[in-house]
């Protein structure tokens, strides 16, 4: 029975994080009325982390990053191994440690709460954040990257990060009012 959980938790994430790249381009204002700064992949990834555990998080990262390296174009600025090359790559591979991380954290003891699944959202955050980093930092170190990197630092770390955060208090109400739902154990 566990087994079936992880496998539909996972499912479920990985469902909600491809619908969370589609919403920004779903929403029908125009960019200049409301620009989002961050996509829902993250937000998604995390939830799904908090309400299924780090299994289901881990295999829904997997499956993502796996179907757009696979030549789909689920990744924000594309797909396809090609894509390994880009700057935001080390984001994207930081969605397997921050989804057991994550999900790992809210499955100890008395992390039922808000604050307690809000900080285990940010964790998760944090460790997604320290890999795009590495990322940026080792290519920038061997001249990869065109753009300089302040540039890129503010372009994929520092520009979303408020929003983010913001976002990681969002999931948080939501782990806590879907765990309640589920009847998930404290």
């Amino acid at each position: 029975m566990r087994a079936l959980a992880t496998w539909s938790g996972a499912l479920a994430g990985l469902l909600l994080i491809l619908i969370g790249g589609l919403l920004p381009a779903a929403i029908l204002l125009p960019p200049y009325f409301i620009d989002l700064p961050t996509t829902w992949q993250v937000p998604a990834l995390l939830l799904c982390a908090l309400v299924c555990g780090p299994r289901a998080g881990v295999i829904a990262a997997v499956a993502y990053l796996s179907i757009g390296l696979m030549n789909l174009e689920v990744f924000h600025g594309g797909g396809g191994l090609e894509y390994v090359l880009e700057p935001g790559f080390g984001y994207l591979a930081g969605f397997v440690p921050a989804a057991w991380l994550t999900g790992r954290l809210a499955q100890q003891n008395g992390m039922g709460d808000l604050v307690a699944q809000t900080g285990a959202a940010m964790a998760g955050l944090v460790i997604l954040q320290l890999c795009g980093l590495l990322n940026l930092g080792l290519g920038a170190l061997i001249g990869r990257w065109e753009m300089p990197l302040p540039q890129l630092l503010f372009q994929f770390s520092i520009g979303p990060l408020p929003a983010q955060l913001l976002l990681c208090t969002a999931i948080g109400v939501l782990a806590v009012m879907i765990r309640r739902f589920l009847l998930i154990e404290e």
